[in-house]
């Protein structure tokens, strides 16, 4: 009766969180709403702003939820024609996305922004309000992978084994914080005393994080951008930029690593201050979400065998990621927004963004991303009117076949608007933050029990044998498959490196 034995290895595991789901969700709400009794007639709606919040995710079995809602301001012209109104309405909305994989003990990261909206007055006392938006969501799950580096005590049972070292890259820590934050804005100094604030938004940008040890330092701004209206019933814009910093704790990561930060609104209230009613305190409460990923480097063990023994070998594939690139591309656009009437001059412009799109032309990736612009503006009889357009922003990126392109737009600046022929040009940029990844997959050991000892049963062998190499042979083949050693090999044929020697007749010793 054989006895088989069971190899020792030595072993190692790489800790991670895999990404199973990594979409954009794009979905519409509509609510039909009253007119507030404090509110007067409406005579006509001019524009819809507003600002998505989240208000909370989940991680579950093979999905991911999120939850939020958008706080939609509706600017009328009153029945009486004087200035403009103002109506609030909230809209709550859920969506979900497959996560193959996901449990509860995963991490959902979600970023909603209102990308545009529009309301119908059904009667003067009653609107339709229809939202449309686009919630970036990505899910990933812990996952802990067992290898086998190398063979324990080699020497003792003539292992001979082939290891090779890799960098893997991968998603090494994930980590969120809740944080909040006040500041007082005092209106520009063209704002007279008794201005009003229309609307407000706020987007908040991450623009540096570091990860110094176990702390992870980020920095941004919060781009706040104000509607207001003056007492005589004319309309202003005003953006400010509030700065934030903070310090976030993340595990397990290593020292080559890229951090990716953003930070969400959960909730955004303003109200004059009540010292001066020419100030307006903001308070803001932000949810940072942070990704690690680190380039770790891998010990596997590719193959063994035994000079003494024969061997069954188990294999089992091991999934590794190379970074090929991470960049951003910055892009600008222009473009004519048609009015059909003269503009006099431009109240106040803004921009939302849409989900990334992407195809393949031969080498490159084409990225194309929705930009929602909208321009409230004065007509040549000083009445405000709105003129939206729906614009596409595009880059083109080399990429290989092999590679994964994960993608995120941002417009960080300005939308400047200026009254032009015909109607009003806009002029932004956007940047496309890009992360060119390749997966491989490697057959590897994982587990080896030995047989019986090499010749039992089989007829005598020479002492040494002569042969040539066959197409793609190595000496590591040719070495296993005579249970002898590369070292012997090329001793034995004066070999100047483990080169496998072309068209040249090669003395195979027997292992002594």
């Amino acid at each position: 009766r054989t006895t088989i034995m069971e190899l020792e290895f030595e072993r190692d595991t790489i800790a991670c969180w895999e990404t199973v789901a990594d979409t954009t969700l794009c979905q519409e709400e509509t609510l039909e709403s009253i007119v507030p009794d404090a509110c007067p007639d409406i005579l006509r709606i001019i524009d819809v702003c507003g600002q998505a919040v989240l208000t909370g995710k989940q991680a579950r079995e093979g999905a991911a939820v999120v939850n939020g809602a958008v706080r939609a301001v509706i600017l009328y012209q009153p029945e009486d024609g004087t200035g403009l109104r103002r109506m609030e309405v909230s809209l709550p909305f859920t969506c979900q996305t497959e996560a193959p994989g996901l449990t509860a003990q995963g991490f959902v990261a979600a970023s909603p922004r209102l990308r545009c909206a529009e309301a119908r007055m059904l009667n003067p006392r009653k609107v339709l309000l229809r939202v449309d938006l686009a919630v970036d969501v990505t899910a990933c799950q812990p996952k802990e992978r067992p290898v086998c580096c190398a063979v324990a005590n080699p020497e003792a049972n003539g292992i001979c084994q082939r290891q090779y070292q890799v960098e893997d890259y991968q998603l090494s820590s994930v980590q969120e914080k809740p944080f909040t934050f006040s500041e007082r804005i005092r209106f520009q100094s063209g704002a007279a005393e008794g201005a009003q604030v229309l609307a407000a938004w706020a987007q908040p940008l991450c623009t540096e994080s570091r990860l110094i040890g176990s702390k992870l330092i980020f920095k941004g701004t919060v781009e706040l951008q104000l509607l207001i209206q003056e007492p005589g019933g004319g309309q202003t814009a005003s953006q400010e930029s509030l700065p934030f910093s903070q310090v976030l704790e993340m595990e397990g990561s290593g020292e080559d690593t890229d951090c990716q930060v953003s930070a969400v609104v959960t909730e955004f209230q303003w109200h004059p201050w009540e010292e001066d009613p020419r100030e307006l305190e903001v308070t803001l409460e932000l949810l940072a979400q942070a990704q690690v990923h680190s380039r770790r480097p891998v010990r596997l063990l590719q193959d063994l065998y035994s000079t003494g023994w024969r061997m069954d070998v188990d294999r089992e594939l091991q999934e590794l990621c190379r970074l090929e690139d991470a960049s951003v591309r910055t892009q600008s656009v222009r473009e004519l927004l048609e009015t059909g009437e003269a503009v006099r001059s431009v109240v106040e412009s803004r921009l939302s963004l849409g989900q990334v799109r992407q195809s393949r032309e031969g080498d490159e990736l084409v990225l194309a991303a929705d930009a929602f612009v909208t321009v409230l503006y004065l007509d040549e009889n000083e009445q405000v009117q709105c003129v939206k357009k729906s614009l596409t922003a595009a880059c083109r990126v080399n990429c290989s076949e092999a590679a994964k392109c994960t993608c995120r737009c941002s417009a960080p600046g300005e939308v400047f608007a200026a009254p032009a022929a015909g109607g009003v040009e806009v002029r932004f940029q956007t940047e496309f933050h890009c992360m060119l990844t390749v997966k491989s997959v490697v057959p590897c050991v994982c587990s080896a029990q030995f047989g019986e000892a090499r010749g039992s049963g089989e007829p005598a062998r020479p002492s040494v044998v002569l042969r040539l190499a066959g197409p793609g042979e190595g000496l590591w083949d040719i070495a296993k498959s005579y249970g002898t050693t590369i070292e012997q090999i090329v001793q034995a044929n004066e070999l100047e490196s483990e080169e496998t020697p072309l068209g040249k007749m090669l003395l195979i010793p027997r292992v002594r």
